[in-house]
């Protein structure tokens, strides 16, 4: 037998970034709690809105499965003596179970006749378990700071008001959060501000939406938003421009949508776009529209309440935006009547880390690192060192001191003021890029040396300092920093060796930090790992990356080629055997000492396979030796996976050891040959599982 079951917590308003989030938590404790208990259901679905999360979960068994459960004792020929009695590993054995010998059974375990005790397990009922399951699953939700109300010891994410479960139709009779759970529910704030009483589950969501005026449904509320937007948008000649950030932010705020067309003066047109986007989208949740790609008069703001007089809302929304553009316009303005190299003069005072000196300090750095990473790709010096020194300066304007998302952005339409190099005012643009993964990169070189090395900049100084992330702590987001750096270099296909690079950023420093050399070391091993995530994220196994990380490269682009190159040879037929054999021959070798100075003797070759296997091997050098040098490692592998059967037929038909020292010597150089043959793209033997 089964029943739906719905719990719902009602809260006060919710924070709307973590609505989302809280709701697929909550689901998903749930749902573990359920399944840990052996508890059957037939799907699990969430509910989620500023005041309430919920979770309705279909055909609910009624009670947990029984189970017969079997506690084997000792042999019955040592339970009992030859007459019959029990002995004291019988009466022992009944005592733990606490049961009397009589109710023990004796049944073979398919090896001897043994004492067992039988007893049952399960048939709780569902009612009894809730309770406790959902209980556990609100303690375990993602919140970093609980709250505390009124005289309650009690902690939640907000406080609590309601708490409603049922079981089918009936309530469960439970205490969580200090409530005593019921069938109540309440309605919108506004148009139901009154409790609805819910008869079963299934009436749930009909229920609030035909009488409280809420949709409780995330996914059905973001879609009616998302229409409603659009549909406003094309009222006005305009497309909105939906950012699904925004879009889940705005529907955790209201319960009962409605979208309304605001507007504001054109004038406000002249400041920057994405000043005007951010005080829309930042500050007031609004949607902008373009028309043609060009930002227009609108706004589009998502209400909480449908008003018989729209008006007077979208009225107030315009009162509120008017000021913040206002005040964009106004910094925009004043900000001009300073260059950025007179700005540049104020980074003196401003510290970049309390060790490293001043941001000043930094562009310095980052203008000489700019000239070494230039150099190495034929990119302009002149641009990047003007860019370099002058792509701090607008962090002291006033626009960006009131929108701080517009570092960067404000610098690019300074610099274009202040009659700077096109290319100059567009690297202040893309130095920040990428931003988050996923993220566009830099379109320009002079942007894209600019990136490098404020991020490597970075991440030495803090690195230097012994301010390294630890666990979750990454103040300086060093982890975010170095994927950045990982994806220029890699998606850019920049050919640069981040060893060297870390060395210059390191030297750049001076005596700011000690011991440059394992300053260096540190930084590089941490990043490496963070490209080690980066595959794994991509699901690259581990064990493809850690072959071609034995190699001790530091060029994240041609890591990037050999890793796609193992990945796509562990596809191959008899790869994973040619990895083994070639487990097997390190193993061989790594016993040997010092084999660098054996060399292969054509003349000492007896076996039919091991000509087989000298001849192919020569053959194979001529052929991939041209495929290396063009870093093609996907074809030599490929070539080098032919090398399979003469291998298999070497191991199956030659004594490598023999007894004979110049033969054993020589079978050991062919070996030799062979391993270093697949050691110039990766140590395919790491592909072999180490209990292999």
């Amino acid at each position: 037998m089964s029943k739906d079951f719905l719990v719902e917590i009602g809260t006060e308003e919710l924070p709307p970034k973590a609505l989302k989030s809280l709701a697929e938590a909550l689901t998903k404790g749930v749902d573990d709690g359920l399944t840990k208990a052996e508890l059957a259901f037939n799907g699990i679905h969430s509910y989620a809105t500023p005041r309430r999360l919920a979770v309705l979960v279909k055909d609910l068994a009624e009670q947990t499965p029984q189970k017969e459960l079997l506690i084997w004792g000792p042999p019955a020929k040592v339970a009992f003596d030859s007459d019959g009695a029990p002995t004291r590993a019988a009466q022992a054995f009944a005592k733990k179970n606490a049961v009397a010998i009589n109710d023990l059974d004796i049944i073979s375990d398919g090896k001897a006749e043994k004492l067992v005790h039988r007893s049952n397990k399960g048939g709780e009922p569902a009612t009894a378990l809730l309770g406790a399951i959902v209980a556990e699953a609100l303690a375990a939700l993602p919140v970093p700071k609980r709250m505390r109300w009124g005289a309650h010891r009690i902690e939640f994410v907000r406080p609590v008001h309601w708490l409603l479960m049922l079981m089918g139709d009936q309530v469960v009779e439970t205490e969580i959060l200090g409530l005593k759970a019921g069938r109540l529910t309440r309605g919108h704030r506004f148009h139901c501000n009154q409790t609805l009483t819910i008869a079963k589950p299934k009436d749930y969501v009909d229920q609030l939406k035909s009488k409280g005026y809420v949709l409780a449904d995330f996914a059905e509320r973001r879609e009616l938003i998302r229409q409603q937007v659009q549909e406003e948008a094309k009222k006005v000649g305009g497309r909105a421009v939906i950012d699904l950030d925004l879009l889940d932010e705005v529907t955790a705020l209201v319960e009962w949508p409605q979208a309304l067309t605001g507007q504001f003066e054109r004038r406000f047109l002249d400041v920057p776009e994405e000043a005007l986007i951010c005080a829309m989208k930042e500050h007031q949740k609004y949607f902008h529209l373009k028309n043609r790609g060009e930002l227009i008069p609108y706004f589009i703001t998502v209400s909480n309440i449908k008003s018989r007089d729209p008006t007077q809302i979208i009225s107030g929304n315009e009162r509120v935006i008017r000021p913040r553009l206002a005040d964009a316009a106004f910094f925009f303005e004043k900000d001009q009547e300073t260059s950025l190299e007179q700005l540049r003069e104020e980074l003196k005072h401003i510290v970049f880390q309390k060790n490293l000196g001043s941001l000043y300090d930094k562009t310095e750095r980052i203008a000489a690192l700019s000239v070494d990473i230039g150099e190495r790709i034929a990119a302009n010096t002149n641009l990047t060192i003007r860019a370099a020194r002058l792509c701090k300066s607008d962090l002291v304007t006033k626009m960006v001191g009131e929108f701080d998302k517009m570092q960067g952005i404000a610098g690019y339409y300074y610099a274009r003021k202040d009659g700077e190099h096109e290319k100059v005012a567009d690297a202040l643009r893309e130095q920040y890029l990428p931003r988050f993964a996923g993220d566009q990169l830099p379109k320009t070189t002079t942007g894209t040396v600019l990136a490098l090395a404020d991020r490597l900049d970075t991440l030495v100084g803090i690195f230097g300092i012994g301010q390294k992330p630890t666990g979750s702590k990454d103040p300086f987001a060093l982890r975010r920093t170095s994927l950045g750096v990982l994806r220029l270099l890699v998606e850019k296909r920049l050919p640069l060796d981040l060893a060297q690079l870390l060395h210059q950023a390191a030297k750049e420093y001076g005596n700011l930090i000690n011991n440059r050399d394992a300053t260096v070391a540190a930084v590089l091993d941490y990043m490496l790992e963070r490209f080690r995530a980066w595959y794994e994220d991509l699901s690259v196994p581990t064990e493809v990356f850690l072959a071609v990380r034995a190699k001790q490269l530091s060029v994240p682009m041609d890591i990037e080629d050999r890793v796609l190159a193992v990945k796509h040879f562990c596809h191959l037929p008899g790869a994973l055997e040619l990895a083994a054999a070639n487990k097997r021959v390190s193993n061989i070798l790594a016993k040997q000492g010092n084999i660098d100075d054996l060399h292969l003797d054509i003349t000492l070759l007896q076996e039919d396979a091991e000509k087989a296997l000298a001849t192919t091997v020569a053959k194979k050098v001529t052929e991939v030796n041209p495929l290396f040098a063009d870093r093609q490692y996907t074809k030599a592998l490929e070539s080098l996976a032919e090398l399979r059967e003469p291998v298999d037929r070497f191991f199956d038909e030659v004594m490598v050891m023999a007894e004979d020292p110049a033969l054993r010597a020589n079978r050991l150089a062919l070996l030799h040959q062979l391993r270093q043959l697949f050691l110039e793209v990766a140590d395919i033997s790491l592909l072999v599982p180490a209990k292999s």
